[in-house]
């Protein structure tokens, strides 16, 4: 899960839970507020009554057998006043919820009881208000906040979301234009990422300065490489000729003969590990031009005519199926050495009369080519490696370890996808996948 994401989730979560604990506390306290404005408005009906109390009001509230207001027509309220001993002591207002059967109709009331002394006689004064519309309040409250959590905890999910991305910009920026698109030290952009956040500073200069160290390191190994297959490859080739020209010589021992070709064919091999630690340099040091058109059909072609003779002295069923021909710009001398390695070992390790079958297809844009062939395969640790320097496909064979390590270069040279897979007696399946962005015509 990206961090923007885990920042935006438990930002939401934690005000879930205040806004939960908040509208909590104010739900279970609606009742209270409610009923607390309730007996203040009908302590403030009590005081104006007896504020403006007179005989003639004393008589009318008496004497009126309705005892609801004249202007209540929907029978919410209601005022009773009722003379009582002279008995009574005087005795604070209460208030309370009850029942009240009003012209057949049971409601429940909240009822204010006073009783006070006029003049000189006591009376009972009782004022009441239907809770009916007051349970209607609480719940269109309720609902009206439940919709209003609702709508903030959305507002607020975007908001952080929105507010991360940008805070994390500069973050994603460093990780996809500073590591994820490098695929060679020395074309690394050490330009600073903008942003005003000093942890992303900090991370940014230490990237740039890690990439320094690398591409230091990076230049020497290739430099060294290149320069000790120059050195080597003089010396080489005088014992070459040397060897051979006392293989020319006459009345040489059959055993001295023997020991001049092995070290003639050791000398050849040496001679091919250095051409190739060589050509790797040269790829990356990226001193081939990628000018030239490239046809896959006419590659293929011209690598079965060159290994057509291997190919029929191991009796191997050799199919090219292309559903469509792919073409692109690049070095064709480096797209004919990856193709023919990838050919060269389809044949090398495969059975007498096995197969190998070369496909192309485009897929979601991209143009994928596969060479399968039903050889003598790898297990899963060698598959793994199989594309590291100097590590070999397969311990019984000839193998030097660079042949699929120069495809590896070639195709990172040209921003070719590359993919194997391989089991033990089964055979190897190379995929390589061209981008729409290198086709030709596109």
């Amino acid at each position: 899960m990206k961090l923007q994401v885990k920042l935006s989730l438990y930002n939401t979560v934690t005000k879930i839970a205040i806004a939960l604990l908040l509208g909590g506390v104010v739900l279970f306290s609606i009742e209270k507020i409610a009923y607390s404005q309730l007996d203040n408005r009908l302590v403030k009906k009590k005081n104006k009554i007896i504020k403006n109390l007179s005989d003639d009001e004393i008589k009318v509230l008496l004497d009126k057998q309705d005892s609801f207001t004249d202007y209540n027509i929907l029978k919410e309220e209601f005022i009773i006043l009722n003379d009582i001993p002279d008995t009574q002591k005087p005795a604070p207002v209460k208030i309370i919820t009850e029942d009240r059967e009003i012209e057949g109709e049971v409601e429940t009331f909240r009822i204010l009881n006073f009783k006070f002394l006029y003049n000189t006689n006591w009376y009972n004064l009782e004022i009441g208000e239907t809770i009916g519309g007051l349970d209607n309040i609480k719940s269109f409250i309720r609902f009206y906040m439940l919709i209003l959590l609702v709508v903030a905890l959305t507002i607020s999910l975007f908001t952080d979301y929105a507010f991360t991305n940008l805070l994390l910009k500069p973050f994603y920026a460093i990780i996809d234009k500073k590591i994820n698109k490098v695929n060679d030290p020395t074309q690394y952009n050490y330009e600073n990422i903008p942003t005003s956040t000093d942890d992303f500073k900090i991370l940014d200069e230490s990237v740039n300065s890690l990439m320094r160290k690398i591409n230091e390191l990076f230049a020497l190994e290739k430099q060294f490489i290149a320069n000790v297959s120059h050195e080597l490859l003089t010396p080489i080739t005088i014992l070459s000729t040397r060897f051979e020209n006392m293989l020319n010589a006459t009345n040489i021992p059959a055993d001295h003969e023997d020991k001049l070709y092995a070290s003639l064919k050791t000398l050849n091999r040496l001679k091919v590990i250095i051409n190739s630690l060589l050509l790797i340099s040269s790829v990356e040091n990226n001193q081939y031009l990628k000018h030239e058109n490239i046809s896959i059909s006419k590659e293929l072609a011209e690598i079965y005519e060159e290994l057509e003779d291997r190919i029929t002295d191991k009796n191997l069923n050799y199919r090219v199926k292309l559903h469509a021909d792919f073409k692109f710009i690049g070095s064709k001398t480096l797209i004919h050495i990856l193709l023919t390695n990838i050919i060269n070992n389809a044949i090398k390790y495969n059975y007498t009369g096995g197969s190998i079958a070369v496909s192309g297809t485009t897929e979601a844009k991209n143009y994928k080519l596969q060479i399968v062939d039903t050889g003598i395969g790898m297990n899963a640790e060698v598959a793994e490696n199989a594309f590291d320097r100097f590590k070999r496909g397969n311990s019984d064979e000839n193998g030097f370890g660079l042949g699929l390590a120069i495809v590896k270069s070639i195709a990172d040279y040209h921003g070719i996808r590359i993919y194997m897979e391989s089991a033990e007696k089964t055979g190897t399946k190379i995929t390589l996948v061209f981008s729409e962005a290198q086709k030709l015509d596109r």
